[in-house]
Order: structure tokens, then sequence, then C-alpha cells
């Protein structure tokens, strides 16, 4: 897997200041992406295991929330394995730390059990991520008054709860 940066103090990408990591690597090109150099799996630099010890060594600061995971995509399956073995060791070693995902897919649809984008590693990467903002970003609903996302059908998901009731259980409702 690549990675295009790590922000270690961005206020933009969840709640709280967090460590970002944006992943290379996304199928879905959704007009207007506002990262589409990241579409390319090739795009900056090979995530090492020196890169995971950055990550996670930032995160002990204890100003930092949590950890954002965005790009790219990190639900494609070229990524999954990668970035579930991150989110272990952050649960396990820094587990105040929240943790949020962005993707292009669509949780109910994509990334569960029979969607397009489900791997052997996709049920785990789910289980330790508490935030989940899903959906394509579509140029032709999009509304930047909205926190956290882009255009109007993608939802921010209290994954731990949507998880836990069985059904999408949203963090933020729409048109906030």
């Amino acid at each position: 897997m690549y990675y295009g940066n790590i922000k270690k103090f961005d206020v933009a990408d969840g709640e709280g200041v967090r460590v970002t990591l944006f992943v290379s690597g996304c199928r879905i090109h959704c007009e207007g992406c506002f990262q589409a150099q990241t579409q390319d799996f090739k795009y900056g630099k090979p995530y090492t295991k020196e890169t995971e010890e950055e990550v996670l060594e930032a995160l002990k600061d204890e100003h930092i929330e949590g950890l954002t995971i965005l790009g790219g995509e990190p639900f494609e399956p070229e990524n999954q394995e990668v970035i579930v073995t991150l989110l272990k060791r952050v649960r396990e070693e820094l587990p105040d730390k929240d943790i949020w995902c962005w993707t292009g897919y669509v949780y109910d649809q994509d990334l569960i059990e029979g969607g397009k984008k489900h791997t052997p590693y996709t049920d785990e990467m789910l289980s330790y991520i508490d935030i989940l903002v899903d959906g394509p970003f579509m140029i032709q609903k999009r509304n930047l008054a909205l926190s956290f996302r882009g255009s109007e059908n993608q939802r921010v998901l209290n994954l731990k709860e949507t998880i836990k009731q069985g059904k999408i259980v949203k963090y933020i409702e729409d048109g906030q």
C-alpha cells in the first residue's frame, strides 16, 4: 500500500485534533474529488513498518483525540490488510483514541458480507472504526454546510452502534 500524506495535527477530518492518514488508491473516481491525486495506487510513498510507527507515535500526544483514515479509498481490497493491522494496534496500544474513516463505498451495500468490497479483512477493519463517513462524493449533491462530508448523499455513521443494533445509526443527522 502507498499513502499520500500523514497529518499529525489535523482539525478538519473528524472531531478534535487528529492524526490523519491519506491512503492511496481508489477506483470510484468521484467527479470533483478533493484528493484526486490519491486515486493512483502508487501515489506518494510506500507504507512501511516505519510509517506505522510514525502514526502510532504521533497518536501518543495527549492533545490528539484519535486517528482518521481517508484517501484514496481505505476499503479498496489492496489497502484493507495493511489498514486493519494499523487499526488493531491503535485499539490495543491506545484504546482511548477514537477512529474515524471515510469511504466512497456505502456501508450496508458494499462493505457488509456479500458486498462488492467485502474481503476477509473487512469485518475486522469495521470493528475497530468508531465513526464511518460513507458514500461517494456527488458533485450534483454538493453542500458545503454539511459537517464532515461534502455531498448530501453521504452519511456520518456511529459504526459501533450500527454494528451492535444491526441497523444504520447516524452520528450526525442529515442536514447537519
